[in-house]
């Protein structure tokens, strides 16, 4: 009997302890900025921006461990330039840059490096391709060994899951 009751109360303490409904899971600070997108990459050409053929490429961006809103990770996932930098924000405008070239912290170019301009979120700018409205993203990138001074745009809209905007 006293094992019966025993475990009875170790019952009900695991129940009481493991229902805490007052945890809310939150977010990070760039939440508003962060995601993955499909993106494109092009291009100027005699004043006519042009595609620099890698087609739609998944780009994610998110927060650093710091979890400030005055930075974020903008990752192409090896896909365009293997980039994976540190930018700064700022967060109430939703925009996004480095003042100089940063680290793509890249491992198979160390000494690779980025500079990001001009970058930015619009809140339900971009149409999909299933014609439901996402954010839009859009920054410039150079990359310091490049063969030529070629500033690229990056521009695409958010991931929303519907396999028809998928790529």
């Amino acid at each position: 009997m006293k094992k019966y009751l025993i475990l009875l109360v170790v019952a009900f303490a695991f129940i009481f302890t493991s229902c805490d409904k007052d945890t809310e899971p939150g977010g990070t600070s760039v939440q508003e900025m962060a995601g993955d997108w499909w993106v494109t990459c092009t291009y100027q050409v005699k004043g006519v921006w042009t595609d620099a053929g890698v087609g739609y490429i998944r780009l994610t961006t998110y927060n650093t461990a710091a979890d400030k809103n005055t930075e974020m990770w903008v990752n192409d996932g090896g896909h365009f330039w293997t980039f994976k930098s540190i930018v700064d924000v700022n967060y109430a405008a939703k925009t996004f840059s480095t003042a100089d070239y940063v680290s793509t912290n890249s491992t198979s170019a160390p000494t690779e490096k980025v500079i990001i301009t001009s970058g930015k979120v619009l809140k339900g700018a971009a149409k999909t391709p299933s014609g439901v409205a996402a954010d839009s993203l859009v920054f410039f990138a150079q990359f310091n060994d490049d063969s030529a001074p070629i500033v690229y745009k990056v521009s695409g809209f958010r991931r929303t899951g519907f396999p028809k905007d998928d790529f």
